[in-house]
């Protein structure tokens, strides 16, 4: 028995012995995928261009604010009209019967106040008289027949406003220079409030929407000179940013920007027209170190240290290394940086979950759009 629990024994000892010999296994390293953008610079800028299309700054599609039949549209397409006057009229004898029934009951409220007052008057002079003569029962109810007919007044008064108002509606008239582009309802219909007559547009000046991408986005104080080419008239004219959008489109990146331009002396350029931009910076010659626009989520803060950093990546090591940054304004479009170089790289997602040297995978390289 004794000599059994010996070969156990020696045979366990054998096998720690073999384990403890072999080589330990290589551990696997993750390799973790990071959506990642390229920091710009102003060349970059410069040398993008940007497409969109024409239209012009003011267009409405005129309506009435009353219903009935339209017995005239005085306009027709490619006119050109001016403030205030007359395009569409509605036939107006229901609306003047409104006003004068109006009218006539505010003359008949009129009268029955004035009775009112009247007899209002005539007991209060017997009750200084004869303070006996005239009970305050009967005075109180002289004095709310005045005052509710003093409201019925009010409110007829208000009547005869709108129908006034309403009676000015049959009119339709044109809220600015422009020209007439669409047609929606003939004369003799019937067309009801809010429903289109024609549709008027303003092209004396033309806008034009363009996207630019986020990385980008903080260079637009220094645009010096923009222009818009369009090729259907073999032309190019100055534009300048008329407006920037504050909140970038999820699915590209991009930051909608509003370019304004007036027409051409010798052409014009018509709504729906295709153009391109492009633009030319002016950076202040006082600016050591540029500042640049990224997404709030790709910065982290060491709570020892109370420092900023991003993750830099390493693009022949796909790796990644903490790198401090100076954080600047926060905006609606992201926050201002110092500390970086154009063409370097970023992790935007997930800093929290990188660690220094850590290996990586670029999800949809490209730049930052």
């Amino acid at each position: 028995m004794k000599h059994s629990f010996k070969w156990i024994l020696f045979l366990l000892m054998g096998v720690l012995f073999l384990f403890a010999c072999q080589e330990e296994a290589p551990v696997e390293e993750i390799i973790r995928p990071v959506k990642a953008l390229k920091v710009a610079d102003a060349d970059t800028f410069e040398g993008i261009k940007y497409n969109g299309i024409a239209q012009a700054t003011r267009q409405v599609d005129l309506s009435f604010r009353v219903d009935g039949p339209m017995i005239s549209r005085l306009v027709n397409v490619g006119d050109a009209v001016k403030k205030d006057q007359l395009v569409a009229r509605i036939d107006p004898r229901d609306y003047e019967v409104r006003l004068r029934t109006a009218k006539g009951q505010l003359t008949n409220a009129i009268a029955v106040r004035k009775r009112a007052q009247s007899d209002l008057d005539r007991l209060l002079r017997i009750q200084k008289k004869d303070p006996g003569a005239v009970s305050q029962i009967l005075i109180d109810k002289a004095l709310q027949n005045r005052d509710s007919a003093q409201a019925e007044i009010r409110s007829l008064e208000a009547a005869v406003d709108g129908r006034k108002d309403d009676l000015a509606y049959t009119y339709l008239k044109a809220p600015f220079d422009g020209i007439i582009t669409k047609r929606y309802v003939e004369a003799f219909e019937d067309v009801r409030r809010k429903q289109p007559v024609v549709r008027l547009l303003d092209p004396s000046k033309i806008e034009m929407w363009v996207n630019v991408p986020e990385t980008l986005i903080s260079l637009e104080p220094y645009v010096d000179k923009v222009w818009v080419r369009f090729d259907a008239l073999n032309l190019e004219v100055p534009a300048e940013i008329k407006e920037v959008g504050t909140e970038a489109s999820q699915t590209t990146r991009t930051f909608p920007v509003n370019l304004i331009m007036e027409q051409p002396k010798d052409a014009e350029i018509l709504p729906g027209m295709a153009g391109v931009a492009r633009y030319t910076l002016n950076m202040p010659e006082g600016i050591q170190e540029p500042e640049f626009l990224i997404p709030v989520t790709a910065v982290f803060t060491d709570p020892e240290k109370q420092k900023n950093y991003v993750w830099l990546i390493d693009e022949s090591a796909n790796t990644v290394n903490r790198h401090e940054i100076a954080p600047g304004k926060l905006t609606g479009r992201g926050l201002t940086v110092k500390g970086l170089q154009p063409g370097q790289w970023i992790a935007v997602a997930g800093v929290d979950l990188l660690r220094e040297g850590q290996k990586i995978k670029i999800l949809e390289p490209g730049k930052l759009m």
